[in-house]
């Protein structure tokens, strides 16, 4: 999967189009990522020992990977991103826009 949690992405498509928000989980088998302040949704919630008022809870739920964008630090806009093996045998991803290495 092209995203990793701690990424700051873009959305691409659906009712948060254009909106940025930074990745807080990464479900790879599922293909999804759960994205900061993207795809509110309202819960209900049963009275329960940690929650005895209950009530309608909103929380972010998870988006489509391909619906994401990673964001090129340079730039600041949508990029797609690329592998390379640095010369220390290292795999890293890269901003395709800028040639920024986005891992550490």
């Amino acid at each position: 999967m092209h995203v990793k949690k701690g990424d700051t992405v873009i959305v691409n498509a659906g009712k948060d189009k254009g909106k940025k928000g930074r990745v807080l989980a990464a479900y790879p088998k599922k293909e999804r990522v759960l994205v900061e302040g993207i795809n509110l949704v309202k819960k209900h919630s049963r009275p329960s020992q940690a929650n005895p008022q209950g009530g309608i809870v909103t929380q972010e739920a998870a988006i489509h990977v391909s619906n994401v964008s990673l964001i090129d630090p340079k730039s600041g806009k949508a990029t797609r991103i690329g592998y390379k093996v640095l010369d220390n045998g290292k795999k890293v991803r890269y901003a395709k826009k800028s040639g920024e290495v986005l891992d550490k």
